[in-house]
């Protein structure tokens, strides 16, 4: 399934059996740890990091942008001050990797004020998407070969049509 030039008017819902992935987490990092929260976010941001050109820091601070992107509708907008705790980075440190990642186009950080002046601004994270949405068909041809390999090897006599190496 590859995505289309453009999204439909309206996304498709897939329904999920929350209970039966509920009890699998907290079976896997228990239940206290699973009642304080978790983020999801596609395989495919850690798989296709090196091909994003992504560092670990930036990794890692698109990451907390994600944990705090709860709909889609409402960008993330985290204090510099609380990614940097959250990543044992300088406020600085945090805007300049922000800069970063908007330079190369995975976020756009939007003002946000009110009466009171300048909030924490908020961060757009559209462009990460398009990003993933551009290297998914490479994975997915990639992920479709190896399941063919792994189904042809299965078969018998799959010994036949490996290339001939060199005599023992």
């Amino acid at each position: 399934m590859t995505d289309q030039t453009q999204d439909p008017p309206t996304a498709q819902i897939i329904p999920l059996n929350n209970a039966k992935a509920q009890r699998s987490s907290e079976r896997k990092w228990g239940k206290k740890v699973m009642n304080l929260g978790f983020c999801i976010v596609p395989s495919l941001l850690l798989r296709g990091q090196q091909r994003l050109g992504l560092n670990a820091t930036q990794l890692s601070l698109l990451m907390h942008l994600a944990d705090y992107w709860w709909d889609v509708e409402r960008k993330p907008y985290p204090t510099k001050r609380t990614l940097g705790e959250r990543l044992n980075l300088k406020p600085r440190r945090v805007q300049q990797v922000m800069a970063e990642l908007e330079q190369a186009g995975f976020v756009k950080r939007e003002k946000r004020v009110s009466h009171r002046g300048q909030l924490s601004n908020a961060y757009d994270l559209s462009g990460l998407v398009a990003k993933l949405r551009t290297l998914e068909p490479d994975f997915r041809r990639a992920e479709e070969a190896a399941r063919e390999g792994r189904r042809q090897a299965g078969r018998p006599r799959a010994r036949m049509h490996r290339a001939a190496g060199p005599a023992a």
